[in-house]
């Protein structure tokens, strides 16, 4: 398949978009149509999935149990051909349960590290609000800097590593809310939603009998496509629209807390690797609002608390960009 040469950025855009109808779509299209026959909910949410992966983030899942969390992980790991780990959060959980640690063997005398779940290319961590503060913190320091560090020895992780973490917004005992410096680190974050009528009758139906299709994705080949993802060509227009409308949260006096540039990079990242879905050379004003909730909703505070209008959040969101001028 086709790999977008490193200087898309000054190429015209039809050119560009005819070496990505080459192969990259085709590819991508199969990993999602994979993960829709495994999975019988919302297809937003499998797009969602594969724009974090593309982007190189990390995605955070809230919801109830029971609704197809870890099966939907697991199915992307299939659909993109890549190493699949699970670690349960608890309240006793200590961070070397899931980074590693440093083994002393008596026999010859010496230490040696022996890599922990979270050496592998595709990580649910399940509950993540369940761990104590101090596991929270040395997980999410190496989503961030993609190496575990033992006894001032840094050890890399996958390339590929991407985490996909859950956590019930119904129940509150013994667990530790994210907080904001954390919940920023997170690509997207979203709701999965309980199945419609006709899905929910199929998984009643054994719908898992017929194994479908592989896609024919690798790690080789999605190291490829993230490369691609960073090629994608964001107009300056673009980029001061999506610094306009961060700057516009950060101003408004109903929030204590308004995007990060964290976060206007995460949009950016985002938007790049919606366009490869889409098949496009170029990021689009669309790509951009169609992530603006997954992307921010997360990141925002609202002065009454978060929890305590998660919804008003949104619709601010909706009044600020509505006064920032779409570029043309």
């Amino acid at each position: 398949m086709a790999i977008l040469p490193a200087n898309t950025r000054s190429m015209p855009r039809d050119a560009a978009a005819s070496d990505l109808r080459l192969g990259h779509v085709d590819v991508l299209a199969a990993a999602r149509a994979y993960m829709t026959a495994v999975w019988l909910g919302d297809e937003t949410v499998i797009e969602l999935l594969l724009i974090t992966v593309l982007a190189g983030g990390h995605v955070l899942l809230e919801d109830v149990p029971g609704v197809g969390k870890t099966t939907l992980a697991k199915g992307l790991a299939r659909a993109l051909g890549v190493e699949f780990n699970r670690v349960q959060f608890t309240s006793d959980i200590l961070p070397a349960d899931v980074l590693g640690g440093s083994v002393y063997h008596p026999g010859d005398g010496r230490f040696e590290f022996v890599p922990g779940p979270v050496f592998t290319d595709l990580l649910l961590a399940d509950e993540i609000n369940r761990a104590p503060t101090r596991s929270q913190s040395a997980f999410l320091q190496a989503m961030e800097e993609g190496q575990v560090t033992a006894d001032g020895v840094g050890h890399p992780l996958s390339p590929l590593f991407t985490v996909i973490a859950t956590q019930n917004p119904i129940d509150f005992d013994s667990t530790n809310p994210l907080p904001e410096a954390q919940l920023d680190r997170f690509l997207i974050a979203t709701r999965l939603g309980y199945p419609d009528a006709a899905a929910e009758q199929a998984l009643l139906d054994d719908y898992r009998q017929a194994s479908p299709v592989q896609s024919g994705l690798s790690r080789e080949i999605l190291i490829g496509l993230r490369q691609t993802t960073r090629d994608i060509f964001l107009h300056p227009d673009l980029a001061q629209y999506i610094v306009s409308m961060a700057r516009a949260t950060r101003e408004d006096s109903r929030l204590r807390l308004g995007i990060s540039p964290r976060g206007a990079i995460h949009l950016a990242d985002a938007a790049r690797a919606r366009a490869l879905l889409q098949g496009h050379a170029a990021v689009r004003a669309e790509d951009l609002r169609a992530l603006l909730h997954p992307v921010w909703d997360h990141r925002l505070l609202p002065r009454q608390g978060r929890e305590a209008d998660r919804r008003a959040t949104g619709k601010l969101l909706d009044e600020l960009i509505a006064s920032v001028p779409v570029p043309r």
